[in-house]
């Protein structure tokens, strides 16, 4: 037995004594993110990778809609103008006239294109859109660093105002009214699932993380995104979008940083949100020079954080999904429960200005895989075994409303970078499938995930183990009646395939456990399969080694 799967089997047990029912979440959804496949290549590349979504049983796919994409050339400025030439000048200072940031029509239309187009392929398919608006945005949307920072030019202190009247055309884009000026020119859908930036813990998103004020280093980006998110909640609320009628996300936060207090530095979420509350180490609001300096006057005077829920993206990088990171301000999947208490008591700490209760999404989760990645990813089957462990430990946990697959396909190596050195794989290889469509083991077990624990029990009769099973049919439609079948083998392959005991009913999202004997007193592994009736499999979940 591999170390790999005593740690696997070690887990399992542990979190099946936590497992039942009554306290699972009895509707996690479950979403998909590959922005690389649904918005940077062709309609047809994102309407057959939604196809291919869909028959894996995602119920939701995460869109960022990135500003500066859609803000490019919209509004130029005179120094961008001036070296143009001809036709190509004068359209430039015509669209900078015409140009309101708020309105959806004076952007350049082709800009909206891929949103539109993707909107409605995945509506023809039953699945839900979810908008991550976010920045960088355009440069005239940023102040300016100073020299020193000049490397995080493109994420340096976005300006509020600009990034709600982003929102704003978004938000009225999407309201299920506006008519596309150049496709069908009928309604565009109504989006009903938003967020508001992408990792404001993480440079790469928003800068500076730390930044010295009043002669005192003091954490940034908190006081940054609590402006951007009020700001942006209200580009939402003039549009008819409210975390009333519409699921809208805060957070969005990185699981992961590090001690180092530089303006590039990314910070962990923990102290990212007790300073976004303005909460201090010890429990206790900040006064004084210190409130002063984390602008903690935003509540008094634009009012608490409104929202729907929580998202978060639990990774827990290249270590299984019950690993705790060593330091206690992390929050990755392994002490994801640590999340909603801590969030509760800010809310508590802040007379509300958190809100109290929300529920909690998982909106970005994966592992990266070897191969291709030699460098960062992890075995093949592990890929398949922590996925599944990862939806289990989301299930588990009432609060939790969603599970997340971050790619469905592996990101091609970077082309300026040595062939096959580190540098090249800065992207990203946790798909269900690699660059070249075939499948990993992971897909299978995306569409059917399968945990079997072992109860450490016998039967009193034939002496076998009894085990406990935790399954999913995804890739069937929510609410379809139908059951699963579990199916058990001897590990040495000497007996085939055989079902055990009666199918299992599956609630609404396709949920179901079990408990069964196994046939034999040997080593043997388990599946879930879903059968047709004429008892022909149709579909099975990877065997799961039972010990």
């Amino acid at each position: 037995m591999t170390r790999t799967i005593r740690l696997f089997t070690l887990a399992s047990i542990a979190f099946a004594l936590l497992a039942s029912a009554a306290q699972a979440s009895p509707q996690q959804t479950s979403i998909m993110m590959d922005d690389d496949l649904l918005v940077y290549r062709d309609d047809g590349v994102a309407a057959r990778a939604l196809t291919q979504m869909k028959a894996l049983g995602v119920d939701t796919v995460r869109v960022t809609v990135l500003w500066k994409i859609v803000a490019e050339n919209a509004r130029l400025s005179k120094a961008q103008i001036k070296p143009l030439k001809g036709r190509f000048k004068t359209a430039a200072q015509k669209q900078a006239r015409r140009f309101k940031a708020t309105n959806p029509a004076t952007y350049p239309t082709r800009n909206w294109d891929r949103f539109d187009n993707l909107v409605r392929a995945a509506g023809e398919r039953g699945i839900r859109i979810y908008f991550n608006v976010t920045g960088p945005g355009p440069e005239w949307a940023h102040t300016k660093p100073p020299k020193s920072m000049r490397a995080l030019r493109n994420t340096w202190k976005p300006r509020p105002a600009a990034f709600k009247q982003f929102v704003t055309a978004v938000g009225r884009r999407y309201d299920g009214t506006y008519r596309d000026e150049n496709g069908s020119r009928g309604a565009l859908p109504r989006v009903k699932f938003w967020s508001l930036w992408n990792e404001p813990n993480q440079a790469g998103w928003l800068s500076p993380q730390w930044e010295r004020r009043g002669g005192s280093l003091v954490p940034a980006s908190p006081a940054l995104y609590r402006k951007l998110y009020q700001s942006g909640y209200k580009g939402l609320l003039a549009t008819g979008h409210r975390a009333d009628n519409d699921i809208i996300l805060m957070g969005e936060t990185a699981p992961l940083g590090t001690d180092a207090k530089t303006a590039k530095a990314p910070m962990r979420p923990r102290l990212f949100l007790r300073e976004l509350a303005c909460i201090q180490p010890d429990g206790s609001a900040y006064g004084g020079a210190g409130a002063s300096a984390r602008d903690c006057g935003d509540f008094e005077a634009r009012g608490g954080l409104q929202a729907t829920g929580f998202a978060h993206h639990p990774y827990t990088k290249n270590v299984g999904p019950t690993i705790r990171d060593a330091n206690p301000d992390s929050l990755t999947m392994a002490n994801i429960t640590e999340l909603g208490t801590l969030l509760d008591d800010l809310s508590a700490k802040t007379d509300g200005a958190i809100p109290s209760g929300m529920p909690l999404f998982m909106t970005e989760f994966g592992f990266e895989t070897n191969p291709p990645d030699k460098f960062s990813g992890i075995a093949l089957p592990d890929q398949a075994k922590f996925n599944t462990l990862g939806e289990f430990i989301a299930w588990q946990n009432p609060r939790i409303l969603s599970q997340a697959q971050f790619l469905l396909r592996d990101v091609a190596p970077l082309r300026n970078r040595r062939r096959g050195s580190k540098g090249s794989f800065f992207t990203f290889q946790s798909g269900l499938y690699f660059l070249n469509g075939v499948a990993k083991p992971a897909a299978g077990a995306y569409a059917l995930p399968f945990l079997a624990f072992d109860s450490k029990t016998l039967d009193q009769t034939t002496t076998a183990p009894i085990f406990n099973f935790w399954g999913q049919l995804r890739l069937l439609p929510n609410g379809a009646p139908a059951s699963a079948t579990v199916q058990w083998r001897a590990k040495d392959g000497t007996t085939p395939w055989m079902s055990v005991g009666e199918p299992v009913p599956v609630d609404t999202m396709g949920y179901f456990e079990a408990t069964r004997t196994a046939p034999l007193p040997v080593v043997g592994e388990w599946r879930s399969a879903f059968l047709l009736p004429d008892g022909t499999v149709a579909a099975a979940s990877p065997g799961t080694p039972g010990t």
